[in-house]
Parts: C-alpha cells; sequence; structure tokens
C-alpha cells in the first residue's frame, strides 16, 4: 500500500517545491523588472540583466535539484565542447513531452550554464500571465503577435524583428522545436512523416529566427532527446519515475547562404532551408533508432539466460 502511496507524496512534495520556486524566484524578478522598465538606460539595463539571467539560472538550478532527488534517472549525456556561455545560438531539439523543457535547461542553463538562457517564442497575450508575464517581458522573451487575417510572411518577420532586436546585444539562445507540436504515432501516420521517429520539421521558428538575427547565431545546436523507457508525462517527472534520459547535442555550422535573413520569404531561399533541414532532421532519425537499438542491446546483455 505505502509503495503506491510513494510515488503520490513523492510527485505532491516536488509539486509543492516547483510552485514554490516559481513564485520565489519570480517574485524576485519583479522589482529588478520594474527598475528596468522605469529606467530604460544602457548601462541599467546591462545591470539588471545580469541580475535577472542569475535569478532565472538559480530557478533551473532549484529545479534540477528537486528532478534529482526525486527521480533516480540515469543520464546519458553529451554535449559539443567549446560551447560559450557569452555566444549566440540557435537550438533546435525533437519534442515528445513538457519533459523536454526541463531536460534542455538541466543540460544547458542553471548556475553555471553552458549557454545563455534559452528563449521561447511566446504569444503576445501571455505577457498578462500573472507575476510570469512580468518576469518573462523581464527576461526578454520575444512575444510574438501575428498579423492577423491576410497575414503575410513579409508581416510576420517584421513582428519578429521588432521583438528580437535586443537579442542582437546580449548574447541569446533561441529554442526552436521544428516539428511544431509534440511527437505521436498517431500524428505520425496522419502526416505520413517519412521518419520513423519524428514528425515533419517545419520551416517557421526556425526561419522566424535565421530571418531576425540569422548573421548574429555562431552555430545551431542540434539536440536529439531519447527518453528509452518510454516517454514521460510531466506528473512521471514530479513522482520520480523517470528513469533514463539520453541526450545528444551536436554543434552545426549555419551555412552563409541561410543566415541572410533578408530573403527568407524568397522561395527559393526556402527550398534550400527545407532542404537543409531534411538533411538533420534525417540524421536524427537515424541517431534515435541507433540510441533506443543500443539501448535495447543493453537490456538482452543483462537479463537472465
Amino acid at each position: 500500500m505505502f509503495s503506491r502511496l510513494l510515488p503520490v507524496l513523492r510527485g505532491s512534495l516536488a509539486s509543492l517545491v516547483l510552485l514554490a520556486n516559481v513564485v520565489a524566484i519570480f517574485s524576485a524578478m519583479i522589482p529588478v523588472a520594474l527598475v528596468k522598465l522605469s529606467l530604460p538606460f544602457k548601462p541599467v539595463r546591462k545591470l539588471t540583466n545580469a541580475v535577472l539571467d542569475a535569478l532565472a539560472g538559480l530557478w533551473v538550478t532549484i529545479n534540477n535539484c528537486w528532478i534529482g532527488l526525486t527521480n533516480r534517472s540515469r543520464w546519458n549525456v553529451r554535449v559539443a565542447a567549446g560551447l560559450k556561455r557569452r555566444g549566440w545560438y540557435l537550438v533546435s531539439a525533437n519534442h515528445q513531452s513538457w519533459v523536454d523543457i526541463l531536460v534542455l535547461q538541466r543540460v544547458f542553463n542553471g548556475l553555471p550554464g553552458r549557454i545563455p538562457l534559452l528563449k521561447f517564442f511566446l504569444k503576445r497575450e501571455l505577457i498578462y500571465v500573472p507575476i510570469m508575464g512580468l518576469a518573462w517581458w523581464a527576461l526578454d522573451f520575444p512575444f510574438m503577435r501575428r498579423s492577423g487575417r491576410g497575414s503575410t510572411l513579409a508581416k510576420d518577420l517584421e513582428t519578429a524583428r521588432r521583438a528580437c532586436e535586443k537579442f542582437r546585444m546580449i548574447p541569446t539562445s533561441v529554442i526552436s522545436f521544428a516539428e511544431g507540436t509534440r511527437f505521436s504515432k498517431a500524428k505520425k501516420d496522419q502526416q505520413r512523416s517519412p521518419y520513423r521517429h519524428l514528425l515533419k520539421p517545419k520551416l517557421g521558428g526556425i526561419s522566424v529566427a535565421l530571418a531576425t538575427m540569422g548573421d548574429r547565431f555562431d552555430a545551431l545546436l542540434d539536440v536529439t532527446i531519447v527518453y528509452p523507457n518510454g516517454v514521460p508525462n510531466f506528473w512521471d517527472l514530479l513522482s520520480g519515475k523517470v528513469r533514463d534520459v539520453v541526450v545528444r547535442v551536436q554543434e552545426i555550422a549555419i551555412p552563409a547562404e541561410l543566415k541572410r535573413g533578408e530573403h527568407a520569404a524568397d522561395p527559393a531561399y526556402r527550398q534550400r532551408l527545407q532542404a537543409w533541414i531534411g538533411e538533420m532532421w534525417a540524421d536524427k532519425d537515424r541517431l534515435i533508432e541507433q540510441l533506443q537499438a543500443a539501448r535495447l542491446a543493453q537490456a538482452d546483455a543483462v537479463r537472465p539466460g
């Protein structure tokens, strides 16, 4: 009976720690954010950005602590050498679960971090979320307002440029889940995806990021996440049921011709971008197959004969 209740107790405790972490850290950001809002001068902005990024790193570090305490996970992580805390990166990852976000933060961020804090494109309406909306604004998460009915790519790119203008001045990591949604076999079959473990990649997020600051990125970080024992949901993470996490991070040079964002609406440019992403996606699909096969072989090796 107790063994059945233990995951519930762990999950409840982890939920309380997560909630307290959100309230405490994001509340601490509010006065700093108000200073940043009231005094929009470069020296003040530089100081407040450093404080806000440190608070966000502390938030990730605390999350990493409770994840480590509640989950006896085996983390198999290989990250490209030479990543820079003061660099600019476009990060692309496969997407299976909300757990992916905390995995990415554990691999890249925290105190100290391997690369600058990951920034997500957010819907404009999310700026009004209590506490977190102000914190996201203070951390310079780009809020996007699409052009609405009859919107064009050119208008959306202009919206993205305005949202990301400040990224050109401070080291930044922009994350894009190229599949656009979490993977499932049903979605894969509906799409008739040519990949075994992935949905078809979309150009949206990556093309917007390249159009906005392609010439600023040092590289693209191609992240492959595999859960050998099955894809966990967020409650699995909270209740300590995540057993194995495999992460591979490759640093890939962005072709010079794809960094020229002013051509983002050109069909020939988009065709080259699609081919580049498609090749990367095919390699990722093969890597996932290899990692899963290696895990099965390891399980067979330790199984009693």
